[in-house]
Order: structure tokens, then C-alpha cells, then sequence
């Protein structure tokens, strides 16, 4: 079975303004972490608006993160030539593993601020981000019609307009649904990775962590388990996943650019899984009431 994919990127026309699937991904993404923010804030004792104040910071980070990543991994246009380009968020770029970099510093900042500790902050975030990796890799990238996949030789597969080469991409999109369906664009059949890294990256680290944090109080492991789940599942979806055109293999013949970044996220996980099963149970999963005001001033 073959699918031909050819989403309008843009959500909502209104006049020169265009509202893009993509900000919209975003926006779910973000709007999940608040409701399941608030859900997981009564279970560990934390004040529910604590959890629209941690969003605020976490959504600069991601943004800024994720901007600078690309530019630092992906991106091969010097930054002196067009500083401003970091900014144009609405033109595309983000990278995961720059976004994850630039939480950790919204987390540690936010953590200075309200005095908790680190770790806590980490494990009380860790559940809340694979649903919002799930409807990103949905909106943003599948329907947006970009990260698309290797070609296959299987029998099924997908076909992406803007994969296809530049003499049928500009056909008109009645045309190519009816090259389709005469299997005239059978080479050019594409693993869906946008959906596999949405079903791995996003639902399945959703169960796993969420699992985990409901049955631990010890620190560190939650944030681990993420890393590590997350780590493992984009290393495995990067072999059916189209390296990017100005990077290609990285390493070794076979590694892409999201290998060779996921691989210390794994190292990370389980490192920390493994330091903090040697520790006491401290918060995760705590019942007792512990207030932002609370730890404030019994810091003092």
C-alpha cells in the first residue's frame, strides 16, 4: 500500500498572516505539559502554578535551545554572514538535542529560583515532554513533509512531494496522486520516520517514563530513564531516517548526526539510573505538601 503525503503546512490562512502546522505542534506540546503538569504537580506535593512559572522558562529554552542546536549541528551558513537567522523560528530548524540542552539550563535556572533541587525539577519534567515529542514529530515534521525517511524496497512505504525530484515535485498534486496509483513513483517509496520517531520517541518513552515515575521516589532515575528511552529509540529510528543532505554519515560509514548526539544521551541515562538506584528515596512520588513558599523559607 501506498501513501502519497502532501499536507498544506499551514494550519490557518488569515490575510499575509499564516499559521503553520508546525506552531501549532507547539502549541499542543505545550499545553500538555500544563495539564499534565498540574495532574503530576498534586501527586508530588508541588503548588500547581508552579507548573505554568517552570513552562514559561522551559518554553524559552526549547525555543532558544533548539534554534542555536541547529544552527550548531545542521546549519552550514556562517552566523556572521546572517546573525538574524537563529531568530527566524518561523522559517523551520530545530534540533531536538539543542532544545534538550537549552531546558537543562531553563530547568537549573528555575530550580535557583524556587531553591528545589535540581534533580527534582528533572524528574518532575521527564514525564511531561514525550507527548509533546509526539505531536511535534505528528505536526511538525509529518504533515510539515519534512525528516522524511529512506527509500524501501518493501511493498509499502510513503511518498513525500517535497522528496520526490525537482521534474515531479512542481507537478500539480492531482497529477502525482494519479502517478501513484499507476506505481509510477514506486522508487521513490520512503520509510514514514516522522510517525516511527512519534510512536518511539513519543508514545512509547511516554509509557515508560510515566511508569517509572509513579513507582520510584529515588532522584536521578526518572530523568534517566527518559534520556535513556529517548537516546535509544531516535539511535534506532536514525537507520530508516534520510541523513540530512549537507551531512550525510558523520562516522564510521553508517552514523548520522542524530546518532552520534543520541549516543551520550544513552551513556547519560544509564549512568544516572545507576547512581541514583544507590540513592535514598527522597521526592518522586512523595505525598508530603512542599510548597515554593515552604522551601524558600526554610532555605533562608
Amino acid at each position: 500500500m501506498h501513501y502519497f503525503v502532501d499536507f498544506d503546512p499551514v494550519f490557518l490562512h488569515l490575510g499575509p498572516l499564516k499559521i503553520h502546522w508546525y506552531g501549532i505542534s507547539y502549541l499542543v506540546a505545550f499545553l500538555q505539559f500544563l495539564l499534565l503538569g498540574k495532574y503530576r504537580a498534586r501527586h508530588m506535593g508541588w503548588e500547581p502554578d508552579a507548573v505554568a512559572d517552570l513552562l514559561f522558562y522551559g518554553a524559552f529554552g526549547v525555543i532558544l535551545g533548539g534554534r542555536i542546536g541547529w544552527w550548531l549541528f545542521y546549519n552550514d551558513t556562517p552566523f556572521v554572514s546572517d546573525p538574524t537567522q537563529i531568530l527566524r523560528v518561523w522559517e523551520g530548524g530545530m534540533s531536538f538535542h539543542g532544545g534538550l540542552l537549552g531546558v537543562l539550563v531553563a530547568m537549573w535556572l528555575w530550580a535557583q529560583k524556587t531553591h528545589r533541587p535540581f534533580l527534582e525539577v528533572a524528574d518532575f519534567v521527564a514525564p511531561l515532554v514525550p507527548l509533546g515529542i509526539l505531536a511535534v514529530r505528528i505536526g511538525g515534521n509529518f504533515v510539515g513533509g519534512e525528516l522524511w525517511g529512506r527509500v524501501t524496497q518493501s511493498d509499502w512505504g510513503m511518498i513525500f512531494r517535497h522528496a520526490l525530484p525537482d521534474h515531479l515535485a512542481g507537478l500539480p498534486h492531482a497529477t502525482l496522486q494519479q502517478m501513484n496509483q499507476n506505481g509510477q513513483l514506486d522508487a521513490y517509496l520512503r520509510h514514514p520516520s516522522q510517525l516511527y520517531e512519534a510512536f518511539l520517541e513519543g508514545l512509547v518513552t511516554f509509557v515508560v517514563v510515566w511508569l517509572v515515575a509513579n513507582k520510584t521516589r529515588k532522584p536521578g532515575v526518572v530523568s534517566g530513564t527518559f534520556l535513556l528511552c529517548y537516546g535509544l529509540a531516535r539511535f534506532a529510528v536514525e537507520f530508516f531516517r534520510e541523513p540530512d543532505a549537507n551531512r550525510g554519515f558523520v562516522a564510521f560509514g553508517w552514523m548520522t548526526m542524530g546518532q552520534a548526539l543520541s549516543f551520550p544521551m544513552i551513556i547519560a541515562g544509564l549512568a544516572l539510573i545507576a547512581w541514583g538506584m544507590r540513592q535514598a528515596p527522597r521526592y518522586c512520588g512523595s505525598n508530603q505538601p512542599v510548597t515554593a513558599t515552604k522551601r524558600q523559607n526554610s532555605s533562608r
